[in-house]
């Protein structure tokens, strides 16, 4: 996920407080900006000022203390709680050095531990893990609360790597150099104090970072924009500067490639704004400008042949290359010539597709994308004259279909797929072929005997079809009477797909709710195009083809406005905001995620001014009128009869920040419209710094849904 993005479906979906040196995060400076004297609540927005978490605190007590006294209230926490830390899970799987690794959480490891077994071991029912990092243990004896945000390995012989962790769960991660031989922390190894950065490997004894080196080294967004080389035993002050965005870009950071015949590619990339990126060839000398577009995806290296995914078009040399297709160079003539490049196109989707994941074996190049938000898999193999072979890998239809790990030192690789019905089940593939096997499933978590999907479309109001999946019992009645919770996200290019949702279930399904999620614009569901259609002053249409949805699913009398509920995280958070503002007499509850809600003062709030791409400026006149036109924290209003919604996030969230939340909550009670509001400290930009407090904030959400939706 690229940097500063907002949570989507992978969602594991950005500090508004510079972090100091020392690793801890200092008191954030409340930002200026136009109209500040006309805001009686931002004295909130001080990220950890006393006043604002002790208002924060009191109101999450008022929340809690209504919900648990709802009787049901145990039993949805004890529920979700089982699903989440139940032992029956699929181990996640990474490739690293010839072993499987994987990154466990349970009610014994309840921060996690990251752990490996053979290949061949993990193909069994039952592997015998050996573990490597031990989070609870750590956390306990250097007295912070380690979340594990991954490991950077050594390329050359990858024994060694560099870990990634958060104190509550931050973007801001501190970095150390661990090996995985003797599975303890180098001594006198690299550490990186706390800070948002981003890390790569130049050779076993040198690393590349982008970091905060200091005052005035870190973007308005909060985002680092010098990288420099860093050799073992030097101190930080020591480390040498290697190249210089601007301050007023959104970030630099650094990457390296490498593929299974040892060819290596390391990358500086300036990202001037959210979907521009220009990238530059790192080597002995300073680093070298490539002349590729500026909207565009470097995202693998597979045979010598450097992947890219286009957003969009590209004609060069007589060659037109679509948006959002993928397209291959080889690194050798990249590195003689970045100036002047020979892209061949490996895949152009159709009107319907659009490109999901990409990842390489040692000799082939993995893809998976969705048709009309189906998943499918493709295998791709360069041949002779550098033209791509496509064959297809055979994996269930109607699903979402995700790479979950690719071996570049060999033709191994794992799938996951899953359905709205059907558990997670992963597939192992070895590439030489187009034959997966299953080879682990998940039992059902919820009775799924009676229930179906279908697909609809609706007509959005400038005539776009805009689908949606809508899940429900078989024996359901046409009579608008039917609870339901209509989930979408619209923004990032991030597709909402088919996936298995034990805790929604359990707990809403199998109580007679439905389900329903919403294929909008501003997504990535049919491609770039799709996306930009909703891109800054066009971003009404995404509201509308919400609104279609939910106005369909009235009109087939699966629902009633009285009966139907809406739910949104982050970016989705703000599409809740604008839905309450907007059409409040089409929800009975809306359950807003660590949302943006103030849209003029977003640039000025934690990572806010990384998205003014995709949401435009106040600094713009045409662009803050609109954002004044939508602003959820603006448009409430008196004499409106709002939803009660429930408004939440947490405490450590450094990405889209509490601010928000806590302003519009605020504003809720200054016009005495009921709300419930909830704000955990742990869990950064998520629902939970662990398993038990992310099933707790879902228990939260679906015991709300049952008390708006299914009560009275």
């Amino acid at each position: 996920m690229r940097a500063g993005e907002i949570t989507g479906r992978h969602s594991t979906a950005e500090l508004s407080c510079s972090p100091a040196r020392s690793g801890r995060c200092e008191e954030q400076q409340i930002n200026a900006a136009p109209d500040d004297d006309a805001d009686p609540f931002l004295w909130l927005e001080e990220y950890a000022g006393e006043r604002a978490i002790a208002w924060a605190r009191a109101e999450s007590e008022r929340t809690l203390g209504v919900f648990e006294q709802d009787a049901r209230f145990a039993e949805f926490v004890d529920k979700a709680t089982q699903i989440a830390e139940a032992e029956e899970r699929i181990p996640d799987p990474s490739f690293r050095g010839g072993f499987v690794y994987n990154f466990w959480q349970d009610p014994q490891h309840v921060r996690g531990l990251w752990r490996r077994t053979s290949y061949a071991d993990y193909l069994s029912a039952h592997p015998t893990w050996h573990p490597v990092l031990d989070l609870d243990a750590l956390s306990l004896a250097e007295r912070a609360n380690w979340v594990w945000h991954g490991a950077v390995t050594e390329p050359c012989d990858e024994q060694r790597c560099l870990v990634s962790l958060s104190d509550g769960g931050e973007d801001a991660i501190t970095i150390r150099e661990f090996d995985l031989v003797t599975c303890a922390f180098v001594h006198g190894g690299f550490q990186l104090p706390c800070s948002k950065q981003v890390v790569a490997w130049w050779s076993p004894d040198e690393i590349l970072v982008a970091s905060d080196w200091g005052p005035g080294t870190l973007t308005a967004a909060g985002y680092p924009y010098i990288v420099k080389r860093l050799k073992r035993g030097q101190e930080l002050d020591q480390a040498q500067e290697i190249y210089r965005a601007r301050p007023q870009d959104m970030e630099a950071g650094v990457e390296t490639l490498v593929d299974g015949d040892g060819n290596q590619l390391t990358l500086i990339f300036r990202r001037p704004g959210f979907f521009e990126v220009e990238y530059f060839l790192v080597g002995k000398d300073d680093p070298v400008p490539i002349a590729l577009p500026r909207k565009l995806d470097v995202l693998a290296l597979v045979g010598g042949q450097v992947i890219l995914k286009l957003r969009e078009v590209w004609d060069i040399d007589q060659m037109h290359c679509p948006s959002g297709s993928l397209i291959a160079i080889a690194l050798s003539s990249l590195r003689e010539s970045p100036g002047q490049l020979n892209p061949i196109i490996v895949l152009a989707p159709g009107p319907l597709e659009s490109i999901e994941q990409v990842a390489g074996t040692k000799s082939a190049l993995l893809v998976t994308l969705y048709d009309n938000v189906r998943g499918r898999a493709c295998r791709f193999t360069c041949a002779a004259g550098g033209q791509w072979q496509r064959a297809q890998i055979a994996l269930p239809d109607h699903s979402s279909i995700d790479i979950a790990a690719a071996d570049r030192h060999s033709e191994r690789a794992f799938y996951s797929v899953s359905s709205f019905l059907s558990p997670p089940s992963l597939w192992a593939l070895d590439a030489h072929s187009t034959v997966a096997r299953e080879i682990k499933t998940l039992p059902a978590q919820f009775d799924a005997s009676d229930l179906v999907v279908q697909q609809f479309t609706a007509t959005s109001k400038d005539g776009t079809r805009v689908p949606y999946f809508i899940v429900h019992r078989k024996s359901l009645v046409h009579d608008g009477s039917n609870a339901t919770i209509l989930n979408a996200y619209g923004g990032f290019e991030i597709s909402k797909t088919p996936v298995y949702q034990a805790q929604i279930g359990k707990l809403w399904l199998e109580r007679g709710g439905v389900f329903a999620l919403a294929n909008i614009r501003g997504g990535g569901e049919f491609g770039p195009a799709w996306h930009e259609a909703g891109l800054k002053t066009q971003r009404q249409r995404i509201y509308d083809d919400f609104y279609c949805v939910a106005e369909d699913l009235i009109a087939r009398q699966f629902t009633s406005p009285r009966r139907l509920g809406i739910e949104g995280g982050s970016n989705g958070g703000l599409l809740m905001g604008v839905a309450m503002t907007q059409r409040p007499e089409l929800w009975a509850a809306i359950d807003i995620r660590v949302p943006l809600l103030d849209m003029l003062r977003y640039e000025f709030i934690a990572a806010g001014a990384s998205w003014v791409a995709e949401y435009g400026s106040v600094s713009n006149t045409e662009e803050r009128e609109f954002l004044a036109s939508i602003s959820p924290y603006h448009q409430l209003r008196t004499g409106v009869r709002y939803p009660r919604a429930l408004i939440w996030t947490t405490s450590k969230d450094d990405r889209v920040g509490p601010q928000h939340a806590r302003k519009f909550a605020a504003k809720l009670k200054s016009l005495a419209v009921p709300y419930y509001y909830y704000e955990p400290i742990q869990g950064g930009h998520g629902a939970g710094a662990n398993l038990k407090e992310s099933a707790h904030v879902a228990a939260l959400e679906l015991i709300y849904f049952t008390r708006q939706l299914m009560d009275h």
